[in-house]
């Protein structure tokens, strides 16, 4: 058994765990008996059965779902591109060394103001989400070509190995663990910083939208309901994500 698949077990929620924070979140929200305030884990579920009978529901996570994918696969795109020319290109990586520090420790909140005078909020989840993404996966595998090991490409070399078998076995090889936790992360944080910037720039039909409202017309039970609907596609979206990446490595015979 691997490393990351013993990993992965170790860090599995279990389901009494789950209920065991269900059953304090209902007893909480009953000694507070303010629903206004903390809606208990029933209405919350009542709420969630109620709106996923609408076809809006379904409209709103497609509308964001799409955006912040996007923006997730440009930035992956753009990493690999752009991680490949800084490791062979010293310029390129000096080029790059401010605009990639930059884009990680500024708050996500100023891009969000930022991004709202450029373009429309109806596609600012978009650009949000590659901002976030970018410098993850950019960084992983900058540090992924770094470890690649280097006596593995003079002997290459000496056997006149083809380009692509070059590709396959020292690249892709050695570099596919580092995208794959690269994006698990990236993954997370453009379902944050895509929500967030919706909420802020409120696109007609967005999810976003429907956390604002909710907060504004004061419904706690759609605000916790929409929450929950938020994770559940984020983690779908990963599962998915990840799935898909063992597929082509169990095809490449990839570790």
């Amino acid at each position: 058994m691997s490393t990351t698949t013993q990993t992965r077990k170790k860090n599995k929620i279990k389901l009494w765990t789950i209920a065991f924070w269900l059953l304090l979140w209902q007893f909480a929200s009953m000694a507070l008996d303010k629903q206004i305030l903390l809606a208990s884990p029933l209405s919350v579920g009542r709420c969630l059965l109620s709106l996923v009978r609408t076809f809006s529901f379904w409209e709103s996570i497609w509308f964001s779902l799409e955006r912040i994918a996007l923006g997730f696969f440009c930035a992956a795109a753009g990493g690999v591109l752009l991680s490949a020319l800084a490791y062979h290109v010293k310029l390129i990586r000096d080029i790059l060394a401010l605009p990639v520090a930059v884009l990680k420790a500024t708050p996500v909140a100023s891009f969000i103001v930022l991004v709202l005078i450029w373009m429309p909020s109806k596609n600012l989840s978009i650009l949000i989400s590659f901002i976030m993404a970018f410098p993850i996966i950019y960084t992983n595998l900058l540090e992924g070509f770094e470890h690649l090991d280097r006596e593995l490409f003079e002997m290459a070399k000496i056997f006149r190995m083809k380009f692509w078998n070059k590709m396959y076995y020292l690249y892709f090889g050695g570099l596919f663990a580092y995208f794959r936790s690269a994006c698990a992360i990236a993954i997370g944080m453009c379902f944050k910083a895509g929500i967030a910037a919706e909420i802020i720039g409120i696109p007609k039909g967005s999810i976003g939208e429907k956390l604002y409202n909710a907060k504004i017309y004061l419904e706690t039970p759609d605000l916790f309901a929409w929450t929950f609907v938020i994770i559940a596609v984020s983690v779908l979206f990963e599962k998915i994500f990840q799935w898909l990446l063992s597929l082509l490595a169990h095809r490449l015979s990839v570790k």
